[in-house]
């Protein structure tokens, strides 16, 4: 499978976020649509701060 675990990076820690994120759609300005394989939908206001492929794993970080 090619899904990622999407976290939020909150003071140097990452929280999961979602589990098996298969979408992640930028909307309105720091505005992302997030998607997994099992239809669950969820939108952040922030940006992606990193992506690693080779560990499945997306590092997000909230904008106020």
């Amino acid at each position: 499978m090619c899904e990622a675990n999407a976290y939020i990076d909150h003071e140097g820690k990452e929280e999961l976020f979602m589990e098996s994120v298969d979408i992640i759609k930028p909307e309105a300005e720091n505005r992302l649509l997030i998607m997994n394989i099992f239809g669950d939908q969820k939108i952040l206001h922030g940006k992606i701060k990193k992506i690693s492929l080779l560990n499945h794993k997306i590092l997000l970080e909230k904008i106020k």
